[in-house]
Order: structure tokens, then sequence, then C-alpha cells
């Protein structure tokens, strides 16, 4: 399935995973790779830059096919070096990297330099827009049904794809609710290059969280996600469970940032994915945990899409035009 987007960043299939903390691992990214889709580690998912670099050479030893780094910045009293972070990933020779949070205007020259092709990642189609005036390669947007932070607009992807599609001449890949070879075809009759997913390779055997939330997953439907920091103006989407409920409870009822913020640090998910215990803290999961079934090998799954959105092309779509 050719389009824009598989030819800029030279994979055989539109289907990308996007960084995602604690589980953008070498295991994972280079079986992502290995199935022809695009995948992403997440830089900060390693404790300095140093370990990403060794990082980035476990990929390798793993997989011969292109993969990227994902460089998400966000607001913080002690931000990371994203400057070592960065040179990390140039020095290494990575081709792709994918940004996300705050403006990547600050790293752009140093990546474009390097020959390095960025994807950001954004929520609303007038960040989008802005992030190609910036320079960018690629663009995903993310719709509301997205796992992590989908903004403050809460436009879904039937509408933000195609207001997307109108406005951007670079291409862009949509995120947020897809799970299967249906998604991926209405993804591009909207208008968008390709599909990014995050909850579904969550939930394959080479990912690298215990079984327990992958069993999680496959139990849990459409509806049990909840949305915190609404109140803060800093909305994520995370999987319903003992900790969300109190953390929504404490903000609807005037409490502040404080109030919960030893409930959401981020050591507490990273126990959810090591232990199994899947009530020991905040993890990011999207509506598309409604789609999934079963915990596939990233090969079969990306097969299996690939198969059912030709399928659908070639036969059940086929029909409606005679």
């Amino acid at each position: 399935m050719r389009t824009r987007f598989t030819d800029m960043f030279g994979i055989t299939h539109p289907i990308t995973q996007g960084g995602m903390q604690w589980v953008g691992r070498a295991e994972l990214v280079a079986a992502v790779a290995n199935s022809g889709a695009l995948g992403f580690l997440t830089a900060l998912t390693q404790p300095t830059p140093q370990d990403l670099t060794k990082e980035i050479q476990r990929t390798r030893e793993m997989t011969d096919q292109p993969f990227g780094v994902n460089l998400t910045i966000l607001p913080s009293i002690n931000p990371p070096p994203y400057g070592e972070y960065r040179k990390a990933i140039i020095d290494a020779g990575v081709p792709f990297v994918e940004t996300a949070g705050a403006n990547p205007v600050e790293h752009l020259a140093d990546f474009h330099s390097a020959g390095i092709k960025v994807l950001h990642k954004c929520t609303s189609v007038r960040h989008a827009v802005k992030a190609q005036e910036l320079g960018v390669d690629a663009v995903s947007i993310d719709g509301f049904e997205c796992a992590g932070h989908p903004g403050e607009d809460d436009i879904p992807g039937l509408v933000l794809i195609p207001a997307a599609a109108d406005r951007l001449t670079i291409p862009f890949i949509a995120s947020g609710g897809f799970a299967d070879g249906r998604g991926l075809v209405a993804a591009l009759a909207l208008g968008a290059d390709g599909i990014n997913m995050g909850t579904r390779f969550l939930c394959t055997a080479e990912s690298p969280v215990h079984d327990a939330v992958k069993a999680h997953l496959i139990a849990a439907d459409e509806h049990q996600t909840d949305l915190i920091f609404r109140p803060l103006r800093n909305t994520a989407r995370v999987a319903r469970n003992a900790i969300s409920r109190q953390v929504v409870q404490i903000l609807s009822d005037g409490g502040s940032f404080d109030d919960v913020r030893d409930l959401v640090v981020g050591i507490r998910g990273r126990t959810v994915y090591e232990t199994g215990d899947v009530h020991a803290g905040i993890w990011t999961a999207g509506l598309s945990q409604g789609l999934i079934h079963d915990i596939p090998t990233v090969e079969q799954l990306v097969s299996r899409i690939v198969n059912q959105a030709e399928s659908i092309i070639e036969n059940r779509l086929r029909t409606f035009t005679g």
C-alpha cells in the first residue's frame, strides 16, 4: 500500500508505532521495523543520552530496516538534557525523528543538517499547519480518541483528519483509535497517508510490558479510559483504574496538581508495566482498546491489518461502485 508517507520514509506499509514512554524499546521497535512498518524508540525512556545510544545499537542488532527515535519535549521544572539527546540521535545516524509536545523549532535545523526527517505530532489542525510552516517533513495528527495527550479541542478523527487534509501539503498520518485494517482504510479515505498506533502495539507479543497489562487491554472496552487533568487544561487519556478515578475526583472537587502529584508520578506507571499491577499507577490507553481482542506478534498484526485493508478496498468497497 504505497502512499506519500511510505515513499518519504522508505517503509513498506503506511503504519507507524509512535513513541511510548517505557514501551518504545528495542524489542518492539525492531519487530515493527522487520514487519515493514515504522517504529520509534522513545528517547526519554532511556535514563541518559548514553543509554539511548546503546538502545539504538541494540535495535540495529535486531533489524536492518529503518526506524526512528521519538523526542518528546515537555515543560518541566528540571527538564532533561534535550540537546544531549538530540546529539546522541544525530551521532548515531538515526534517519527519522518523531517530535512531540512543545514546538520542535530549536531542534529542526540540527536534525535537517544531519539529513534526518522529522515527523511532528500535533493535536489540532492549527498546530499541524504551524509545524508545516516551520519545515517539518511530515505530521502525525492525534484525534480525541488517542491515548496520552489529545489536546483540549476534543475533535475526533472523523472530522480532524479531513480538516487536516484540507490544510496540509506535506504527508501526514492519523493517530487515535486505530487498531485494524478498517481504520487504515478509513484514514486513507479521509485524506491521511497512513496511521499511527500506540495502544494496539502495546498489546503485542514483543511489547516489553507485563502480560497482565495486555490481558487488561483485551478485557477492557472503549468505555474504560479516563480523561485526567481536564480542569488543568493538560488532558491525558489513561486506562481507567483505581488511581485514575481518584485523580479525576480530586481535581473535580477543586484540587490542584500538587494534590495528585504523588498519584501520577511517572515511576508508578513504569511499575504497572513491570509488575502487571494495573492499579499501581497511571498508564496510557486509547479508545482503541475496545477493538483489541488478542496478543499477536507484530508481524502477525501488521500483516493482518494490511490484508484486511486490501480486502476491504478490493472486495467490500468495490461492490458499492458496481
